[in-house]
This record gives structure tokens, sequence and C-alpha cells, in this order.
């Protein structure tokens, strides 16, 4: 019995030897598993193998949120903003299927974005702004891009956006992690020209105005005696802002304003929506200083004096009227043509729009404000399984956006998804004078081929006597074959930048462009504030002192304390 027993008990020993022996082994294997996961988890997020344009062998479908403008005539019969040469060409170069989480009109599009945010339900990707932006990493809603920059990102789109000098990355980067795609874009974006039928100005004898006071005859002129011809009462002289659009561009929204007043502010030395330095060097807000008031009291003269759109402020599209013929001025960056311009000359091949570096100041200065180089970011929704297709996309648009331009019907790649503009800052400049000099025959178009930052101007020289016509040096609409798939891009180049290359631009930028702590919580209160009590004083329904009333709301609210703030980062 003994023996029996001793045995029994040995065979126990071995029972839970082996049976420990198998609990390791299973320790082991779980242990090499999890290994084996977080290697795969670390080569998807930093994979020396990575390819920015890179085919997926299976189709990877992204929802993404988009701004869809119902006016846009540039797709072709037939097409929708799902299915489009843009749309199609993600598919067949990256097998990316893009799908519509939302859509939204451009007067809607940051609604649709807000409600996002606040319901928690964000599209796998979509394009935001600067306040949007931090107010997704505050909570905690998007995917750290930072492995995916540095891994995906193309060569060419890592140059443009180290030119910014660190501006761009450091808009995006957060406790050292980048949470969004920056855009670049070239500095002409954030100068507003003013685009005057000139032959308006040739039907009344007049001359392109150079000054305010010059600028407001031309106004009058326009409204009164009757340029287009008609026998009617039924031109405008300036337009104002649409429903879409603003009275002048801000620190937070520096470039494309359309149909605003910021050469008229400028003109004065007012720089409202922007932080500059005051007399004594600190910074102050643009918006409370007296040459902004002084502006408003030249805005409200003319709009009482019927030279501004009386319909400013509540019109749906400023646009249309110059499609159709009856605004004679109005104010906007280079690439109109990519606005009504092209549709107004396709009604009209008389409508002579041209553009100008006024109104001047009282030194014949042409002082406008800067934009700063980077102002939209494509994010990406935390926890969605390929947050390096939006980075793939980008790839894809930046290396084809010169086919894209061209491709018949197409007005430029409005209709690509999460469209981000990469230039460098000077690129239309550069442009211009390119075009300029083998239209004059001291270049040839091969001279201009090894630019790979100017991703455009290969096909701009080469295609640039498709639209313009002899004399060269001429640049009337009659000189133009507005027909022409380059049409558009040539006329922004040798018509909508000629200001910036032809006069010296002394421009004044804002010395932050984005948040502080502060205006995360008071910024949009204050903003409504001044939006509504300006348009209220050029409209004549304020009294021009409201503007003395504002001002020390604005400071009682929250505008004294975000002044520090804001001395604080510049300093």
């Amino acid at each position: 019995m003994k023996v029996k027993g001793k045995i029994f008990a040995l065979l126990i020993l071995l029972f839970l030897l082996l049976l420990a022996a198998c609990s390791d082994d299973a320790g082991t294997n779980e242990e090499s598993e999890g290994t084996e996961e977080e290697t795969t988890t670390e080569e998807t997020t930093s994979d020396e193998d990575a390819d920015p344009f890179g085919v997926y062998e299976e189709t990877v479908t992204i929802a993404i949120g988009q701004e869809v403008d119902p006016t846009d005539t540039s797709l072709e019969e037939g097409e929708t903003p799902l299915n489009n040469k843009y749309v199609n060409h993600v598919k067949e170069n990256l097998n990316i299927e893009v799908e519509h989480a939302f859509t939204a009109s451009p007067s809607n599009y940051d609604q649709k974005v807000s409600l996002a945010i606040a319901s928690n339900d964000l599209p796998d990707a979509m394009i935001v702004g600067p306040v949007e932006l931090r107010q997704m990493v505050e909570a905690d809603q998007l995917a750290d891009l930072t492995q995916v920059y540095e891994d995906y990102a193309s060569p060419a789109i890592k140059e443009i956006i180290d030119s910014t000098g660190g501006v761009a990355l450091d808009n995006v980067t957060f406790d050292g992690k980048i949470m969004a795609i920056p855009n670049s874009q070239a500095s002409a974006d954030g100068i507003h020209n003013m685009w005057i039928r000139k032959d308006w100005l040739d039907e009344l004898g007049l001359e392109p105005p150079t000054t305010l006071e010059e600028l407001k005859e031309v106004a009058r002129a326009f409204v009164e005696e009757d340029p287009d011809g008609n026998g009617e009462d039924d031109t405008i002289g300036l337009a104002g802002p649409d429903t879409s659009n603003k009275l002048y561009a801000n620190f937070l929204e520096s470039t494309n304003n359309l149909y605003g007043f910021d050469g008229i502010f400028s003109a004065h030395h007012a720089y409202p929506g922007y932080w500059i330095e005051g007399e004594g060097g600190d910074p102050v807000y643009g918006s409370t200083l007296p040459e902004t008031k002084e502006a408003l009291a030249t805005l409200r003269d003319m709009y009482a004096e019927g030279l501004i759109d009386r319909e400013m402020g509540v019109r749906e599209d400023s646009g249309e009227s110059v499609i159709s013929g009856k605004t004679g001025m109005f104010s906007g960056p280079f690439w109109m043509p990519y606005g009504p311009i092209t549709d107004a000359v396709t009604e009209n091949p008389e409508a002579n729009w041209q553009s100008y570096a006024i109104p001047l100041d009282e030194n014949g200065e042409y002082t406008p404000h800067l934009s700063t180089p980077t102002s939209s970011y494509v994010v990406v929704r935390k926890g969605y399984e390929h947050p390096e297709a939006p980075m793939k996309m980008l790839n894809n648009l930046f290396a084809h956006e010169s086919e894209f331009d061209h491709m018949e019907g197409g007005g430029g790649p409005g209709h690509y998804p999460l469209r981000l503009v990469y230039a460098p800052a000077d690129e239309m400049e550069v442009t211009t004078v390119a075009m300029r000099e083998v239209l004059a025959g001291t270049k040839e178009p091969e001279d201009f081929y090894d630019m790979p930052a100017y991703k455009l101007i290969k096909n701009d020289v080469d295609t640039v006597f498709d639209a313009k016509l002899e004399p060269y040096d001429n640049m009337d609409i009659e000189h133009w074959d507005i027909t022409s798939t380059s049409f558009t891009r040539a006329y922004s180049a040798l018509v909508g930048t000629a200001p910036q290359v032809d006069t010296e631009v002394k421009g004044v930028p804002s010395l932050i462009y984005s948040q502080t702590e502060s205006m995360e919580d008071r910024w949009v209160n204050l903003k409504k504030l001044e939006d509504e009590i300006f348009l209220k004083i050029i409209m004549g329904s304020e009294p021009l002192d409201a503007f003395d009333q504002f001002v020390e709301d604005w400071k009682q609210q929250g505008g004294d304390q975000i002044t520090e703030e804001v001395a604080e980062v510049v300093n």
C-alpha cells in the first residue's frame, strides 16, 4: 500500500509539473502573440516601406464631410459630387472608395462640422479650421497623425510645408503630436484686389481709380450713369459681402474672403480682425482702433449714398450679380476667374474684368493685410482604421493637380475629396512672371520645367498661348480665347496676380493666427458682437458712435484678458 501511495503521489507530482509547463508555454505563446500584435501595430504606423502613393490591395472606404456648392457649374453633365473625374481618380489610383458622411453648402458647412463635433459623430475625415481643430483635440476625437505624416506625406508636400518656417506644423501640433494635416497656400490668397469692369470705365470715359476718393467717384458713376446701356437704374457700384462671406478677413480666416471691404479698411490703415502692434509696441486688436472707426464712417457714407450694394449681408450670392452683369466692382483674391468671372465673360464676352491694387493709402502705397500660410486642416476620426488614407489622397492630388486643372470641362479640382491647397508662398508671382516671359519670347517653356514645388508651372507655360491672343502684352478680355480650357488659370495668373507683381506690396500680417486659451470660451460671442454692430453701423441702423460702446463692451467681455494672452504668445 505504501508503494502504491508513493506511485500515486509521484503521478500527481508529474501531472502538476506538466500542467505548469503547459501554463508556461501558453504564457509564452500569449506573450509572443502580444509582441507580434504590437509589432504589427508599430509597422502600420511606422513602416519604413510605407508608400505615399501605394495602391491598397483591398478597397478602403472613407466617409467624409464635404462642402458642396449647389451653384457650382464645373462638373460635367452626368457627374455628381460622388461620381466625377476627381473621385474616380482616387479610386483608380489608390483603390479608395469615397462616401459622404455629410455634405453642406458653403454657408452651412461650418454649422455641420460643429454639430458633428458636439454630437461626437465625426466622419472618417473632413476639412476644418483652427477653431474646430482645437475643439476636437480637446475632446479627444482625433487620430494622432504624427507617424502618418512622417511615413506617408510625399516629399513634395513636406518640402512645401517646411517652407512655412514651421508655422504649418506648429498650428497642428498639440503636446508634441501632429493632430491634423495642414495646408500651405500662396500668399496671394490673402491679398484682396479690386476687380473692376474696365469696359464700363471706358464706356463712361473714366480711368481706373487709385485712391479711395477716386474709387467712390467710379462707384457713383457706375450707379448713376447707366454703364450697361440698358436705360434702367439697375447697376451696383461696389458689391458687398453675401451671407457666405465676411466684411473683412480675420486672423482665424485670413484668406479668400469674397466681396468684402478689406481694401477700404487697409486704405485707412485699419486692420479689423487682425492682431497688430500698437503705438507702445504691445499687441492690440485692430477692430478696436480709431482707424477702424474711420473706415466704418467711409463705408457708412458710401452705403447711404447707394454706392454699395443695397442687399449686402442678405444677398445669398454676390457672384450672381457679377455673372448677370449688374455689378461694376468687387473685392477678391487673384483666383476670381475660378469664381464668377469666367461665367461672367461667358455670358458677356465684352465684360472686361481687370484686377487692381487699390485703393492706395494717403501716401500712395498699397498696404493690404497678409494671410497666414496655413488655415485649413484635414482631420481624421480617432479609431478610423486607415488614418493614412487622407494623406495618400492629398499626395495624389498634388501629384496630378496640373492634369486636373485642365481636364475637359473642369475648372480646377474643386470637387476633389478632402482637397487642401499646397503651394509655395510666392507661387502665383513666380508663375505670372514665367508666363509673361514666355509670351514675350525672352524665355522658353522648357526653362521652367525643373521646378517641382511649383506643380502647375510646366502646364502654365506650355498652354499659355492656347488662351492668350495677340497682342500678348494687352490683357483686355477681347485678347483672350475664353473658350480655352487654359483660360481660367491663365487669366488668374496674368490678370489676377498682376497687382502683386507690378505694385510694391507693403503688407501687414497678424501677430498671431491661432486662438489663445480664453478665446476658446469667449471668441465666438465677441466675434458675433463685432460682426453685428459693424454691419449695423455701415447700413445705418446704428450710429457711428456705437463703435465706442462696442470697444468698451469688447474689453469687458474678455477682450482685455485675451489681449494679455496674445501679448504672452507674441513675447
